[in-house]
């Protein structure tokens, strides 16, 4: 295992507990399959621990990371998922040679920082930061170290200023890109809803990863005769009352990868019903829950992808530094004929012959 002495972290660590009467969570004996949940301040992480008591000495072949997830949502629960299979798929498996210790920001900046200089001060050889805003508090953290970042489901890693604009890393940090296929998903709005002509986009204004995705489908939408009506909040708080106003405005209702409209999901459609009003999902997680439709990424893949990353970083083969962030390629119908059948819509065969699923339920 790599090993590194941190203590100008370890004290600034030690010191934000005393302060903030935060809890450190401490590492636990458990099976791979195991997960205990620890409170952070307000805040409650879930905590997925493995392997051996701190106090041991671990292995040479032996690694430890700390995966930060920004906020709880199926598609951010996905990419942590697969990005453990990508590590196993290399040889490093939770509860045989790796010590996983993870927890979750839900949604708050300031606790994704906490966060990381928590995992810094246990000695970490690797972080993985989930979403955009997880990945620049990761990279932040890691600067005043020599601990690697690997991200993922970061929309644009050169607007958050994770990469130069010819992909290569700004550090000793890469990872994977959750880019939404704006075109595709536009031809499928405009092949779903012929009549259309406004598309509702609801986005949080301090996500750069959303901003710079409303703008590429404003500069899309006309292409495909639709109008691009967005509406910014700043908080959850603030989206219920957002989705009444964006929703007496609109056709439908295209949803981005965008981590706290996300995580309110169920709000929105449960207004969006009301008013018999599509709404178009990013990825699969949104169309199993009741949104119609999706041209979107499989998240347990893109996770693959990055795992298969961090492998090669903590195997010595590569640094992080030196690898260039990768996109995944593929994008792929899913459909929902529960929802499509509430609103009264037919999905056309030609996309529901070749989806990658097909719901006949909405799940809760």
């Amino acid at each position: 295992m790599m090993k590194k002495t941190l203590p100008v972290l370890m004290a600034a660590a030690v010191a934000m507990n005393l302060l903030t009467g935060c809890v450190t969570i401490e590492p636990a004996e458990t099976t791979a399959a195991s997960t205990a949940q620890e409170e952070t301040g307000s805040t409650q992480n879930a905590s997925a621990e493995s392997s051996s008591d701190s106090s041991q000495e671990t292995s040479s072949d032996s690694y430890v990371i700390g995966i930060g997830q920004y906020a709880e949502h199926g598609s951010l629960d996905n990419c942590r998922e697969g990005f453990l299979e990508g590590l196993a798929e290399e040889g490093i498996v939770e509860g045989e040679n790796l010590t996983v210790y993870y927890e979750n920001a839900q949604a708050d900046g300031g606790t994704a920082s906490q966060i990381f200089t928590n995992f810094a001060a246990r000695d970490v050889d690797l972080f993985c930061a989930i979403a955009t805003p997880m990945a620049q508090s990761a990279y932040s953290v890691a600067m005043k170290s020599d601990i690697p970042v690997i991200y993922t489901a970061v929309t644009d890693p050169v607007a958050a200023e994770l990469a130069n604009a010819d992909g290569s890393s700004v550090g000793d940090i890469t990872g994977t890109s959750d880019k939404l296929p704006v075109e595709q998903q536009l031809q499928m709005i405009r092949e779903i809803l012929p009549d259309a002509e406004t598309i509702g986009i609801m986005y949080t204004t301090s996500e750069v990863n959303s901003q710079t995705t409303i703008e590429e489908y404003k500069a899309a939408a006309p292409d495909y005769g639709f109008t691009i009506v967005e509406s910014g909040v700043s908080s959850s708080a603030d989206i219920p009352l957002a989705a009444d106003s964006l929703l007496s405005q609109v056709d439908c209702i295209t949803n981005l990868t965008d981590n706290t409209v996300v995580a309110s999901l169920p709000v929105i459609l449960d207004k969006a019903a009301a008013l018999n009003i599509p709404v178009f999902g990013s990825e699969i997680e949104q169309v199993r829950i009741g949104c119609l439709a999706s041209m979107g990424l499989d998240y347990i893949e893109l996770g693959k992808q990055t795992g298969r990353m961090a492998a090669k970083v903590l195997k010595g083969e590569a640094k992080a530094s030196e690898m260039n962030y990768e996109v995944i390629q593929e994008a792929s119908f899913y459909g929902n004929s529960a929802v499509a059948e509430n609103l009264g819509i037919t999905l056309p065969e030609d996309l529901t012959a070749n989806a990658a699923e097909m719901f006949t339920e909405i799940s809760q």
